[in-house]
């Protein structure tokens, strides 16, 4: 067995898709007696967008999901406005999937789910890892049902009480606030479009109130959100309409299809790898859900390790926390202060920038327009034949794709070549008819930049000289 994942939520699935595609032996354990039901993390960011294309999942998340309502805002039971998280984007060469998606957390995963099916393999449900040993040449793991592994690697997906980072010993530093408590739930509601979200609140406090936001591929069911107050711990549907009742809001709810309540929970692991074992997702990292990240950030994570995983360099296994633990800390510090926004009732804390879209993660050390360790962009461009394609078509797949800009060919004003590994030849030329690629890529002739299986620049070399080497 090459990889051990515990945890079969949306990071240990992403990373199983991604080392079954590979063609390595993976098995995915999971304490649970059932699938999780519930829309909990149901923010998909852009950047998780091009990772599930690459996954082959993107079409079912778009045909199941839907862009992010508008809220109708209503104070002391009158609609008053209508408001957006952010602004609505259009597409761009360069950025195909420029908005968040919504889709229930339980449906992403059971996308996600029949995906690794395609590929061979399956979630190994009520088998908990017990405990676990490493040497030098793998890790031997011993789980609920009384049976031994044996794998190369291990990998907690196993969520912010992960076994295996107990185990291992890793400090979890951070806070829980328990000052703040709110209650999550899916709810089904009476009497409202499901085309939009609302907000209920007192107009005297109008950033302090209840949210609906409809779930997607289920008619009349909503997320609902809302503050706890002292003394109230139990998550039912006769709490939830009282909060409702209290505000005017006119709203029958008739259905409670699950619930929890939350608390801020800021936390980063102190290691993300211990020799052969690593760490990922609410594992290594638990985040607020303002900004919607945490998901987001543990899909990228496992699209981060699953090549690495692959190619087994140690430098290249070493890079996996150097890139992904600072990204974690920055993640958590845009979420976190989106949390204090809305502790403090900021008129703007429930706007969503840039920076919530992880289209701007990066792994960079040079300065540059774009240098190694960005996102590879897309572009729109054409084969030898006319026919059309993206740039993120030769990137899809477990492979690095080169690129070289200013290859000559006929009749066309911007060409470069696309080279596979082994290949020692120019690869077939591809016609960038509209200079959208060399634009994107800052790329005159000659330059010659590499991708990494992940979507990231791994070396660039220009006409001037190397910019920055690095493994690929």
């Amino acid at each position: 067995m090459d990889v051990i994942i515990a945890g079969a939520g949306p990071t240990g699935l992403t990373l199983a898709i991604d080392l079954a595609r590979r063609g390595l032996g993976v098995r995915v354990i999971d304490k649970a007696s059932e699938y999780f039901a519930g829309s909990r993390g149901d923010g998909l960011q852009p950047r998780t967008l091009e990772v599930f294309e690459d996954l082959g999942v993107l079409g079912a998340v778009l045909r199941q999901g839907r862009p992010v309502p508008t809220m109708r805002v209503h104070l002391d039971g009158k609609y008053v406005m209508d408001r957006r998280m952010a602004e609505h984007l259009e597409p761009t060469p360069d950025v195909p999937y420029p908005n968040a998606w919504v889709l229930g957390q339980s449906q992403t995963e059971g996308i996600l789910r029949d995906r690794l099916a395609e590929l061979g393999a399956r979630v190994e449900l009520n088998t908990a890892l017990v405990d676990f040993d490493q040497d030098a040449d793998g890790v031997t793991a011993r789980l609920s049902t009384g049976e031994t592994v044996r794998a190369s690697y291990l990998v907690g997906a196993d969520g912010g009480r992960s076994t295996v980072r107990k185990v291992l010993g890793v400090p979890f530093e951070g806070v829980t606030d328990e000052t703040i408590r709110m209650l999550l739930g899916d709810v089904a509601a009476d009497g409202l479009d499901h085309a939009w979200g609302y907000w209920f609140a007192r107009a005297d406090a109008p950033m302090v109130g209840v949210g609906l936001s409809p779930l997607p591929s289920t008619p009349g069911l909503f997320q609902f959100n809302a503050p706890l107050g002292e003394g109230e711990d139990e998550a039912s549907l006769e709490i939830l309409q009282g909060k409702l009742d209290a505000l005017g809001a006119g709203v029958r709810l008739t259905r409670l299809a699950w619930s929890t309540v939350w608390r801020p929970n800021i936390r980063l692991a102190g290691r993300f790898r211990v020799g052969r074992v690593f760490l990922a997702g609410d594992a290594a990292h638990v985040h607020p859900p303002t900004g919607g990240q945490g998901l987001n950030t543990g899909v990228q994570d496992a699209y981060n390790l699953g090549w690495k995983l692959a190619d087994g360099s140690p430098e290249l296994l070493d890079g996996y926390e150097t890139e992904r633990r600072a990204t974690a800390e920055r993640v958590l510090r845009i979420s976190s202060e989106l949390m204090r926004k809305h502790r403090e009732g900021a008129a703007d804390a429930h706007e969503r920038g840039e920076n919530t879209r992880q289209l701007d993660v990066t792994y960079r050390t040079a300065e540059g327009r774009i240098v190694a360790g960005d996102r590879a962009p897309d572009a729109p461009v054409t084969d030898a034949d006319g026919r059309p394609i993206r740039l993120f078509d030769l990137f899809r797949g477990p492979h690095a794709t080169h690129l070289t800009f200013g290859v000559p060919a006929p009749d066309a004003p911007h060409a470069y070549a696309v080279l596979r590994p082994g290949e020692s030849a120019p690869g077939p030329y591809v016609i960038d008819t509209h200079g959208h690629a060399h634009t994107a890529y800052d790329a005159s002739a000659g330059t010659s930049v590499v991708i990494r299986p992940d979507g990231y620049i791994g070396r660039r070399t220009c006409p001037t000289g190397p910019v920055r080497n690095a493994p690929v």
